[in-house]
């Protein structure tokens, strides 16, 4: 290859480089790297066009519940596993017609097409947990609303709904997790 070649080359080979480096880096970014399921962000973009298009579909918030005692029992490696755990059963529940993502934390967010059935998931996502010979016991509270319940279809009233639903299914006595409020 002559100079002048590999000079013209070289500009095009770096540019080639930088987009499938973006490229990789805006796939990894919409993935939470512990559990697989979308991020927010990712999750965010995909929960709006569901919303637009199916008028009966649910919203989810889901919160582990104390959490913060697991990874001090067990160590954060088990809270770490007790996560994607729970995000497994949470995207295999959502199946096809729903999608899952992981906020942040012990946070998880779910949207279904349609009405779903929520015993089912919280008898899914309440199993124990095998870590390292031990089970480790595992509660989550789910809030939820219907869309076509609120005034205006919005993915920000879901979710604030649905966060409502949540921290009074967090309230019910004989919950793991709960504390006496403070006065």
């Amino acid at each position: 290859m002559d100079t002048q070649a590999l000079a013209l080359a070289l500009p095009l080979i770096g540019w080639a480089s930088h987009t499938a480096l973006l490229t990789h880096r805006l796939a990894t970014a919409r993935r939470d790297p512990l559990t697989g399921l979308r991020t927010r962000a990712g999750w965010t973009a995909l929960a709006e066009r569901i919303i637009r298009r199916h008028r009966d579909a649910v919203v989810l918030l889901l919160d582990l519940d104390d959490f913060k005692n697991l990874n001090d029992s067990h160590g954060h490696a088990a809270g770490d596993f007790a996560l994607a755990v729970t995000a497994e059963r949470l995207a295999t529940w959502c199946g096809r017609h729903g999608i899952a993502g992981r906020l942040g934390g012990d946070e998880f967010v779910a949207i279904a097409r349609q009405a779903p059935d929520l015993e089912n998931l919280h008898h899914a996502l309440s199993q124990p947990v095998a870590y390292a010979g031990r089970r480790l016991p595992v509660s989550v509270s789910v809030g939820s609303c219907h869309v076509k319940d609120l005034p205006v279809r919005s993915l920000s009233d879901a979710l604030a709904t649905a966060d409502s639903a949540m921290y009074a299914d967090k309230g019910k006595t004989g919950r793991r997790g709960t504390r006496p409020l403070s006065r």
